[in-house]
């Protein structure tokens, strides 16, 4: 029972941060932004909240605007019996198994073919610091660490402020939970080659992969490959275990193949390389003054409770592992004298390198290289906090085995003092910002000072009993600092706040056909929202979305043939409803808090606030036209669909020679869509002579037509659409998009 204690008192703490959910059934995510910031869940509680139902934290909303409706909808897929392919939910269709972030393959979404999805949502965001405190504790006692010491970085590497800014994301902190187990693989196949060992090895590192974070998994691999290396040093038999891992990764590769070939054909006709470009603004990487957060994390205040001052976004910056925690860590960095803690001190000195401003961390972004190049630093707090977990534990262990004294322990708790005290004469001044430091300087001032009086007291009585105690001391006051931390930022709200129906959004879903929705004002069904409600959005918001969507939105929104990318690209809304670019889309409803005088829109709806708009000039989702303008580039299409006497209902511009001749429709002559699902679209044309036929959706080199059949050529159409030169005669047309 004693062997499992720890283990226990692990989970044990989980269930005390989790409690809400646990006995309550409170849900890990932040739906409280859905009805307290948005349209038109306001209007629906109006009565009750006028100006919307309170919310603990503005800064998490891309849980529910990104991941929730993102995996609900691979799921709902991939039940149906096919991969979750394409998403037409947002920016008028957009690869969905191609975004690594949907996380459609991540083998613990088991737990949505077992449980209702909104109960595997929160199984999944506690299942997070629950593997990654079991991994952790596994890997520490695996170097013949003291259980309380591999406890103490456990509860560490689970709580830190990188987990806990992350949390209910429920994809990052899946990607970077496994390092610890796969480093534990490295250290029994280096003592022995096994195929138990080999296979966890194997199964960590496809989850980390498949669990929907790409820079993060990049991080761990370049940990990885460190490790290895240090590990190589003390193999016995370096050839054997070179092969068999070479091995391993070749299977990884293709375990894996399915996720990354689909990433990649999704990332080389993506906008990813120019988004992101101005690297040089602050809060790219770490401001220096912001390291501060490693002492007092809400030194700048907190989102949560309104009072934020500090550079751009709180949880890009938050590191926080505990006052105890840090104190350990400097006791290891600084005394303890062997490869691990050099591996581990020397890798946070890198990541400290390379996530704050400097010349070296400039090199990947003045490169540009690929990835990378467009990939916020900031994140290397992952392993920052992990390399701070580790190190604290080494530190503790190192108290335990009373390899400390008096001097050695004195002399880091004065450079903490000096810390301390220098904070409090620099927030001596008077201010609204710095009283907020000052208010939470207190407890970290107060904390540091119970873990010095301790350290102390068990160092002058050097009894092993006491030195004991003391650990068991630290370790409970650590858990009350980080769980403290934690319950101050992340929400737990009830699931009636979930993506709740409104009248408007009934209104929507009851109407026939296929069609597309766009907000007039962004306080309306944010972008992605759409997706959970399977209602086909022209907007979405997605750091990784197709160029062409991308370059036709921006020409859409300034009114005019420039089709360079809007500023904060990743976020497209676009909002001209007047613009022929609607009607081609195929908008047919906008939704609106302002009264919109144009001649083309009709008020057919209205909840509170919110005004349902139709528009009666919408083109169909499919339909002929009479002829085709031919021009040379891409370049030319977007100018020439931008000329006022190009009707885009009759008339569509390509850059192929389709050897087509121009002839008017005839009334016989019509396009029905028989059937319309994300990976497949199904239309019957009726014909007298040979036709183009437009889709407005997005063109996607993996889509494929098929005539009766029959393979035929798909067109790129009006800069950005799909196309398909269909003959006389009745005919049977399917879009299909392959894997």
């Amino acid at each position: 029972m004693k062997r499992y204690l720890f283990p226990l008192l692990l989970g044990l703490i989980v269930v005390v941060f989790f409690a809400k959910t646990i006995f309550q059934g409170i849900l890990p995510i932040p739906a409280d932004t859905i009805v307290g910031l948005y349209h038109p869940f306001r209007d629906a509680v109006a009565q009750e909240y006028p100006n919307g139902i309170p919310y603990k934290n503005f800064l998490i909303t891309d849980p529910v605007r990104q991941q929730y409706p993102w995996r609900e909808l691979a799921v709902s897929i991939m039940k149906q019996g096919e991969l979750p392919l394409w998403n037409p939910y947002q920016m008028s269709g957009t690869p969905l198994f191609g975004n690594l972030q949907s996380a459609a393959l991540y083998p613990l979404n088991v737990l949505y073919w077992l449980i209702p999805f909104q109960m595997a949502w929160a199984a999944l965001v506690i299942l997070q610091p629950i593997l990654a405190s079991l991994f952790m504790y596994l890997y520490l006692k695996e170097m013949k660490l003291f259980s309380v010491s591999a406890t103490f970085g456990a509860v560490i590497f689970a709580f830190s402020g990188f987990f806990i800014a992350w949390l209910e994301w429920n994809t990052i902190l899946h990607v970077i939970l496994w390092l610890p187990l796969l480093l534990l693989a490295l250290e029994k196949l280096r003592v022995k080659l096994s195929l138990l060992w080999s296979t966890i090895f194997i199964f960590a590192l496809s989850s980390s992969f498949l669990a929907g974070h790409l820079q993060v998994f990049f991080y761990v691999s370049l940990v990885l490959m460190a490790y290895l290396v240090t590990i190589l040093y003390r193999s016995k038999s370096k050839g054997k275990l070179v092969l068999l891992l070479s091995a391993l990764c070749s299977l990884f590769a293709v375990v894996t193949s399915l996720q990354w070939i689909q990433f990649v054909k999704f990332y080389l006709q993506s906008a990813r390389e120019i988004d992101q470009a101005l690297w040089q603004r602050e809060g790219w990487f770490i401001p220096a003054k912001h390291l501060v957060q490693f002492i007092a994390p809400d030194f700048f205040g907190n989102p949560a409770t309104l009072n934020y001052w500090g550079v751009w976004n709180y949880g890009e910056f938050i590191g926080y592992v505990g006052i105890a925690g840090l104190v350990f860590a400097l006791l290891a960095i600084i005394y303890r004298r062997d490869r691990k803690t050099f591996f581990y001190t020397g890798l946070l000195i890198g990541s400290i390198l390379f996530a704050t401003n400097n010349v070296v961390a400039q090199l990947p972004f003045r490169l540009g290289i690929p990835l990378i190049g467009t990939s916020q630093p900031t994140r290397l707090l992952a392993i920052m906090d992990f390399s701070l977990a580790v190190l604290a534990a080494f530190g503790m262990d190192f108290l335990l085995r009373r390899q400390l004294n008096f001097k050695k322990i004195s002399a880091v708790l004065i450079l903490f003092l000096g810390l301390f005290v220098a904070l409090w004469i620099i927030i001596g001044t008077d201010s609204v910002e710095l009283a907020v430091a000052k208010r939470n300087l207190i407890l970290p001032t107060l904390l540091f000072s119970i873990t010095a009086l301790l350290l102390l007291g068990s160092i002058v009585s050097r009894n092993k009993k006491i030195l004991l105690l003391t650990a068991y001391c630290l370790l409970f006051m650590l858990g009350f600092d980080l769980l403290r931390f934690g319950w101050k930022f992340t929400p737990f709200v009830a699931n009636d706040y979930l993506f709740p129906s409104t009248e408007t959004i009934e209104f929507l879903q009851q109407q026939e056909g296929v069609f597309r929705i766009m907000m007039a004002d962004r306080r309306i069904l944010p972008p992605n929202f759409a997706t959970f409600y399977r209602l086909q959005d022209v907007a979405g918001y997605d750091p990784l979305y197709l160029k062409n969507y991308g370059e036709l939105v921006s020409a859409w929104e300034r009114n005019e043939p420039d089709t360079s990318l809007l500023e904060f690209n990743r976020i497209l809304s676009p909002q001209n409803y007047e613009s022929k670019l609607a009607d081609l889309l195929n908008v047919k409803y906008i939704l609106s808090l302002d009264e919109l005088s144009s001649s083309k829109l009709v008020e057919v709806f209205s909840e509170g606030q919110t005004k349902v708009y139709e528009n009666t000039q919408v083109y169909p989702r499919a339909f002929l036209v009479s002829s085709v303008i031919q021009v040379d580039d891409k370049s030319q299409t977007i100018n020439k669909m931008f000329e006022d006497d190009v009707d885009l209902s009759t008339q569509a511009v390509v850059y192929d020679d389709l050897n087509l001749v121009n002839l008017p429709l005839a009334k016989s002559e019509s396009v029905r869509l028989l059937s319309y699902s994300p990976n497949s679209v199904v239309a019957e044309t009726v014909t007298e002579e040979e036709h183009l036929l437009v889709l407005s959706d997005v063109y996607y080199p993996e889509w494929s037509v098929f005539v009766d059949g029959v393979s035929k050529d798909i067109i790129e159409v009006d800069y950005a659409l799909r196309g398909v030169v269909v003959p006389s005669g009745k005919h049977k047309v399917e879009f299909k998009i392959r894997i």
